[in-house]
């Protein structure tokens, strides 16, 4: 068994998630009947349900526990153009999803949710989410309340000793480490959800993940060649397209690849001292950038949830969107290090519409069929964002001087 394991885990990833989408069409065309392969992405999504909301509690206290103040540097800086950038990305995803509106086909329970009625009823959900209690919160999945005493819980524990934040740290890795087996069995499950869409609907249902790839991919695009140089213009007053350029080239297209924005850190503190930049700086920012600025995650988290949104007929107002634009940017930061770790988060954004976790749980599946091209596109913008603010605020600070 252990070498059968080894040889499905030396198998790429996305080439198993590709192999999985083409069976699975294939499948639902020969045997439309065969109940049993559905039932596959059931248990799918069913593992994701049960491992997504102890992954966010534990990560987002071992992040908050765990961040010491560096050296005098340019991190203060740095950590707000991060937030900057993240949230411009939350914002843009709001807007493409509403100039280019996706919906999705779901198997189950779709009919069974009821609207709010406006951004009064959102906002006391909302507040009585945050103040449930704890144990309730993950067993009910409730992400609003998981966020809220996590972290309530990491701050508290950032006075512990170094003992007990060990121990954090462990229980987070292990978590991972669940996490990283259960997306290991992603192309199985995928196989099952891509039967059952096309065995139900047809290939048509296809088409609807490609058009919300589309509007992911765009915004990521407009991000990365828009955004980001327009933020490190306004902050450095010269032309940023030669970092922004350089940044794609050599950071981006390797996170592409690698889908790891920890993976890629050694590359990124390579051309961080090809940039002559001060290390005192990238040592702190390079690494805490890979876990907390995630314009990419911010994306996917606001695109999905929208189109889950839309699929459920949902009326999203421009109040509730910008609540979503902060709540993408704030749950993107605590995106898990593996690959499709932003996916696991959007049930906490899709909470906000009322949106039950069963449901929630299919639009993460729908996300890891397309995170072929999604999750390594949100890579790439996620690592090269890292090296393109840390040069930006040493070059404002030169700019001042």
């Amino acid at each position: 068994m252990k070498n059968v394991w080894q040889a499905w885990t030396n198998i790429n990833l996305v080439t198993r998630i590709i192999a999985g989408i083409v069976i699975g069409i294939a499948f639902a065309l020969l045997l439309p009947d065969a109940a049993v392969i559905a039932l596959l992405g059931s248990l799918f999504v069913g593992a994701l349900k049960a491992v997504a909301p102890i992954l966010v509690f534990v990560l987002v206290i071992h992040a908050i526990a765990s961040h010491e103040a560096g050296k005098k540097t340019n991190m203060k800086m740095i950590l707000g153009l991060y937030a900057i950038g993240t949230l411009s990305a939350g914002f843009v995803a709001v807007v493409a999803s509403f100039l280019f509106p996706t919906t999705l086909t779901l198997t189950q329970g779709a009919e069974e949710v009821s609207a709010p009625s406006g951004i009064g009823e959102v906002l006391q959900t909302l507040l009585f989410n945050i103040v449930s209690n704890p144990i309730t919160a993950i067993a009910e999945a409730n992400y609003i309340g998981i966020l809220a005493w996590a972290v309530v819980l990491g701050v508290a524990l950032k006075a512990a000793s170094a003992t007990t934040k060990e121990v954090i740290s462990n229980l987070s890795d292990a978590i991972s480490k669940v996490v990283q087996a259960v997306i290991q069995f992603a192309p199985i499950g995928i196989l099952g959800l891509v039967y059952e869409a096309v065995a139900v609907n047809g290939l048509s249902a296809l088409g609807e993940y490609g058009r919300l790839l589309v509007v992911l991919v765009g915004s990521m695009f407009f991000i990365a060649l828009v955004i980001n140089p327009l933020i490190v213009f306004i902050v450095t007053r010269r032309n940023p397209y030669p970092l922004v350029l350089l940044t794609l080239r050599e950071s981006a297209v390797t996170a592409f690849f690698t889908r790891s924005s920890a993976a890629n850190i050694p590359v990124n503190m390579k051309l961080c001292e090809k940039l002559n930049l001060n290390k005192d700086t990238y040592a702190v920012s390079i690494p805490l950038g890979a876990t907390i600025n995630m314009a990419g995650a911010a994306v996917t988290i606001a695109v999905l949830s929208l189109a889950g949104a839309n699929t459920l007929n949902i009326e999203v107002d421009i109040w509730t969107a910008l609540i979503l634009v902060v709540l993408a940017a704030v749950s993107a930061a605590g995106a898990s290090g593996v690959a499709g770790g932003s996916l696991l988060l959007i049930p906490l954004a899709t909470s906000l519409f009322g949106v039950p976790a069963d449901i929630a749980m299919q639009i993460v599946a729908i996300g890891f069929i397309i995170g072929v091209v999604q999750d390594s596109c949100e890579t790439a913008l996620n690592s090269s964002s890292d090296v393109v603010f840390t040069a930006a605020a040493e070059y404002a600070t030169e700019r001042k001087k």
